[in-house]
């Protein structure tokens, strides 16, 4: 079976371009191509792909507890204290949790959830 090289996320948003800023500035991603009715945006090894469906459910609609991604990163603290002095929408604190990572929750722009976090060390 061959490797997993990337991420990628497909998301459906109710305005592409509104979407992409939050993840530019927010959360540090880049803008790689806007194919027509597209945002691609990325950071390091992960890419969202931001379809924009003004038509669909907003995230919030679906009843679902459910994060779209996980984002590991180096360091979840200086992302968290960064997220924090920005204004994002954290749901969560960020705390130790039982599965050796150190993680918080977001909550984007379109309503979608996220989750990041590092790996403790023993």
């Amino acid at each position: 079976m061959s490797s997993i090289l990337q991420n990628h996320y497909v998301l459906a948003v109710h305005d592409a371009r509104r979407s992409a800023d939050f993840y530019v500035q927010m959360l540090g991603f880049h803008v790689v191509a806007e194919p027509p009715g597209w945002v691609f945006v990325a950071k390091d090894n992960c890419m969202i792909m931001l379809g924009e469906c003004p038509d669909d459910l907003h995230p919030s609609e679906l009843g679902c507890h459910g994060y779209f991604a996980y984002l590991r990163v180096a360091d979840a603290d200086s992302y968290y204290d960064d997220l924090k002095a920005k204004g994002a929408d954290l749901l969560s604190e960020i705390e130790d949790k039982p599965w050796k990572m150190r993680e918080f929750g977001l909550r984007t722009v379109d309503g979608h959830r996220i989750t990041i976090g590092h790996l403790l060390s023993n």
